[in-house]
């Protein structure tokens, strides 16, 4: 059964001088959901924010909150952002293995493994199950699919730019990893980076059906019409 689309906007590109007031604005949009882009400066190269933030999104709407957390060792953080009030928790694939050799040092991005360590992510993602929420693994575009942990989350967030900031060019070469994913797995397949009018469709055709924007959406002079045109994709 094909799943609706999505729209989960991201707070990364809102006024967080008035955050109440955009979150508010996409509320009224459509979206289904606020994806909050947790970074700590050293898994990529941006520092933003933690489950202070989280907890007071969580107090202005009733909407899906998605905690993608891009910082080394998540899995010391998940309760903090489970009891902040994150419904679905996201953790990136290459905190799980040997870092290439390009990639040791804090400052070299981004982030790449030559194996996932599965019993370490299995282990992070029953974590998440277990305090109630929805467990997604992310995976960079430089990183393969895991097949073997599908089983074992809820979703899946392919990255279509190298994570760390908003306002990336879309990076096409992660298609093929939507049509595998369509193919095999039933969960929810989000996709996050430069989507937009001309690239939201080409990640609709190939599986997605968890649209994250950010610029593209706080950027629109209408909103609601920007919302509209993805979730119809």
């Amino acid at each position: 059964m094909k799943k609706p689309i999505e729209v989960s906007a991201s707070i990364l590109a809102a006024d967080f001088g008035n955050l109440a007031r955009d979150i508010k604005r996409c509320e009224d949009a459509g979206v289904t959901r606020f994806h909050i882009d947790c970074m700590d400066g050293h898994f990529v190269p941006n520092l933003t924010v933690g489950p202070v933030i989280v907890e007071a999104v969580r107090k202005r709407t009733q909407l899906l909150l998605s905690a993608h957390l891009m910082i080394e060792h998540p899995g010391e953080y998940i309760e903090s952002y489970a009891k902040a009030g994150a419904d679905s928790i996201q953790i990136q694939a290459e905190c799980y293995g040997e870092r290439l050799r390009t990639c040791h040092q804090w400052n070299q991005w981004p982030k790449q493994i030559s194996q996932v360590d599965i019993p370490a992510l299995r282990a992070d993602l029953k974590k998440i199950r277990g305090l109630g929420k929805k467990a997604f693994v992310v995976f960079n575009p430089c990183t393969a699919l895991c097949e073997e942990i599908l089983k074992d989350c809820d979703g899946v967030l392919i990255m279509s730019v190298n994570p760390g900031f908003s306002g990336q060019q879309f990076m096409p070469e992660v298609l093929p990893k939507l049509e595998r994913l369509k193919a095999i797995f039933s969960g929810d397949i989000a996709i996050d980076g430069g989507i937009n009018a001309q690239t939201a469709p080409l990640a609709v055709k190939a599986g997605a059906n968890i649209l994250i924007t950010a610029s593209y959406l706080f950027g629109a002079g209408n909103l609601f019409e920007v919302t509209k045109s993805l979730k119809s994709l």
